[in-house]
């Protein structure tokens, strides 16, 4: 994973953001994608334009050109290179985008109430990563 198409900066302290990445680097065979825990103790990795509070509101990721994509774009992003974009079609819906957008919002405001009532609230894992860079193998990724 040298130069990943994607990197993803995802909230550690979220039980459900944690079980996603997770079923991510499953699929992610080709190492296609590379995860940042925004979580971290001391993490300053900030993608251009953005800062902890952007971070924390919805999902970024950045393309291997540099581009940001935040929230339904981070997700279809990943989820189509881990063969997996059939899930996300709806996203390029033009009609549906915006009823999906603001129920995003709400989910990535709500998502640790949610990850409790999913019955994912068990304490995040010490991270076994490189720096705030989970590579193929951690063991933390694997569930």
């Amino acid at each position: 994973m040298n130069n990943p198409a994607l990197t993803i900066y995802f909230d550690g302290a979220c039980a459900f953001c944690r079980a996603e990445v997770a079923a991510l680097r499953r699929r992610d065979r080709g190492g296609a994608l590379a995860f940042i825990d925004i979580a971290t103790p001391g993490f300053a990795d900030f993608p251009t334009g953005t800062d902890m509070t952007a971070l924390q509101a919805q999902l970024h990721a950045v393309t291997r050109d540099g581009q940001v994509l935040r929230g339904l774009d981070s997700m279809h992003a990943a989820y189509t290179l881990v063969g997996l974009g059939w899930m996300v079609l709806p996203l390029r819906v033009r009609m549906l985008r915006p009823p999906l957008e603001w129920a995003y919002v709400q989910f990535a405001r709500h998502r640790y109430r949610i990850s409790r009532l999913l019955g994912l609230s068990t304490p995040a894992p010490a991270p076994q990563c490189d720096g705030n860079v989970c590579r193929p193998g951690s063991p933390w990724l694997k569930g």
